[in-house]
């Protein structure tokens, strides 16, 4: 594997974007990243807006946008369109959009290829992958490529069910050791950061001491060097139980619901609309409408 120096990042950012660059000072620095998913322009915009330095497009837009049960089945063709929906909308953060399951693990050339489709047809800045082993050559390939990337490791949902449901990772020295090794492989192969989901908080900060770039959390504790939230969880719009890992900071599930409760009450019962929800016509326009109307009655 190659150790030479590396610069994934494209070499002309839109004016006002931050510079990928800048992710490793935030760290050097000991200041905290966030990141948040969004699938379409009202929410990157609104991400946007509260100072947020990254966004995801993750594939778990599959669940939670397109009503799978998984994130399996979501496509290049469905990344790119929900990316083009938040590049549109997202001026300063970075938009990393996910590349989904069978998009690049038959070869470098295939991660590459599609990788290239979600910067030049979705706008993404950079894109994100999960796993290591094999998947370390195509981080490497992609970097390679002047793309910026981010890996992946700890609880990755594309493989869930190889890893045995959605259940924590490194919760033994042995896996916890592998864990490392993974995100040092990764580095070295020209990774911008790391996502570490599902990992038991001081294996987490011990990764994320041992890294030159960013570690990203969900699910990791308070020693990485960011943290991300799916927007869904992080806004209480699913009306279920969330992950352990989630803080909600708000219930919109239950505010829309009851929105929507009393929009379909007014209806049915005629108070929406009201006068002030309607438009006019003038007076003598509504007489000439109005023996219009009789003349050709008659």
């Amino acid at each position: 594997m190659s150790t030479r120096p590396r610069t994934p990042a494209p070499s002309t950012p839109a004016p006002g974007k931050l510079p990928l660059p800048e992710l490793a000072e935030m760290k050097r620095r000991g200041d905290k990243i966030s990141m948040v998913t969004a699938y379409d322009a009202p929410s990157a915009l609104l991400a946007d807006q509260a100072g947020v330095e990254l966004i995801l497009v993750g594939d778990s837009a599959a669940m939670v946008m397109l009503g799978h049960e998984s994130t399996i089945p979501v496509t290049v063709d469905d990344m790119i369109f929900l990316t083009r929906s938040v590049t549109r909308a997202a001026r300063r953060p970075l938009v990393i959009a996910d590349l989904p399951f069978g998009s690049y693990e038959v070869s470098d050339e295939q991660a590459v290829a599609n990788a290239i489709r979600l910067l030049k047809e979705g706008g993404a800045d950079m894109v994100k992958l999960e796993g290591a082993g094999r998947m370390v050559s195509r981080v490497e390939a992609i970097a390679d490529s002047n793309i910026g990337v981010i890996g992946h490791i700890g609880l990755t949902p594309q493989s869930a069910i190889k890893l045995g449901g959605f259940r924590a990772q490194g919760r033994t020295a042995k896996a916890a050791l592998r864990l490392l090794d993974d995100a040092l492989a990764l580095e070295g192969a020209g990774a911008s950061a790391i996502v570490l989901e599902a990992v038991p908080s001081e294996v987490a900060t011990v990764i994320s001491e041992a890294l030159t770039i960013p570690t990203i959390g969900i699910g990791a504790g308070s020693g990485t060097d960011g943290q991300v939230l799916v927007w869904h969880d992080l806004l209480g719009l699913y009306d279920g139980p969330a992950p352990r890992f989630v803080k909600r900071y708000a219930d919109l599930a239950g505010d829309i619901a009851d929105a929507l409760d009393r929009y379909v009450g007014d209806v049915r019962s005629g108070l929406f609309p009201e006068a002030q929800h309607t438009y006019a016509i003038p007076a003598d326009e509504l007489a000439e409408f109005q023996a219009g109307v009789a003349a050709r009655r008659t």
